[in-house]
């Protein structure tokens, strides 16, 4: 069994951040909010941290050491209703536990929140899809293969994933020199407690499966008394089987919403290591190190 509980190495490391654009983001709009931590609610989890207002995406890149990378990359969406984002239990303790085990790991600071009256996923799509382009280009430096890039989301997160995973590699009118980009389309993808894929009023937000561009295999972990219905996995989780794309679907019984990497002492909290006895089953983690 691949462990996730115990860092073979201390924190994370040799980190890079790289701006997604070169000037303006498209669809930029004008802000006099200031980007920045938001305060922790009393008598919240410490380990729940939240940034607001993100106006200049990029995206933060971490290593497994040397001799330990597999080739695999997941781009990391944290979540946080399109509003915020939950930095830590949804970013970059994700990356730490990836890095464990010999995955690449990059975790996205996308555009929240959207303007009134613009769909909310449109643009973290793009920052999402620059991101993947940007990890295939640097792919060689940073020891990935660019037929293993994948994506995991959480939340609103899961939500973006979906929209990168069903979309492929097309684009909005409003990404530049998409034609000179590597592409896109995720090479797989990891869903956890994704939301607004089953919701009647955010249908604006849910991306539609195409027979003929078919995301890539799918691992999702949702609790059944999650505010936010496990139906919202599921749903995906159907459409992926009607057009042949293998899936597997955990609903665990409980955990509620937004656990992330949290340690509650539920079963719901072992979905690393669920997750990472799939993505051994697709061959993502050849080589990597195996821990107890």
């Amino acid at each position: 069994m691949i462990g996730w509980a115990v860092c073979l190495w201390c924190g994370l490391s040799g980190a890079e951040t790289l701006k997604l654009w070169e000037g303006q983001p498209p669809l930029a709009v004008p802000s006099d909010e200031v980007e920045g931590q938001l305060p922790t609610k009393p008598g919240e989890d410490p380990n729940i941290v939240r940034v607001g207002n993100v106006s200049d995406p990029s995206m933060t890149v971490y290593h497994p050491p040397e001799g330990h990378r597999t080739g695999t990359c997941v781009l990391i969406c944290p979540g946080g209703a399109y509003r915020i984002l939950a930095i830590k239990h949804e970013g970059t303790e994700v990356a730490e536990w990836l890095n464990l085990i010999g995955v690449t790991a990059v975790v996205l600071k996308y555009r929240v929140p959207a303007p009134s009256g613009e769909p909310a996923h449109v643009r973290p799509l793009l920052d999402g899809q620059r991101a993947m382009s940007l990890i295939r280009a640097h792919a060689q430096e940073w020891d990935v293969d660019p037929r293993r890039v994948g994506v995991l989301g959480f939340s609103a997160g899961g939500n973006l994933a979906a929209w990168l995973m069903c979309e492929g590699n097309r684009r909005n009118a409003a990404y530049p020199s998409a034609e000179t980009e590597k592409p896109c389309r995720p090479d797989f993808g990891i869903l956890i407690y994704p939301a607004y894929l089953a919701d009647p009023k955010r249908e604006e937000d849910r991306p539609s499966v195409r027979e003929e561009d078919k995301p890539g295999p799918t691992f999702f972990a949702h609790a059944g008394d999650d505010r936010i219905s496990p139906d919202n996995s599921i749903e995906l989780f159907q459409a992926l089987r009607r057009v042949g794309v293998p899936a597997e679907l955990h609903v665990f019984q409980q955990g509620g919403h937004g656990f992330g990497m949290l340690r509650k002492g539920k079963p719901i909290n072992e979905w690393p290591t669920r997750c990472a006895e799939w993505m051994g089953s697709q061959g993502l983690l050849r080589g990597a190190p195996v821990t107890q």
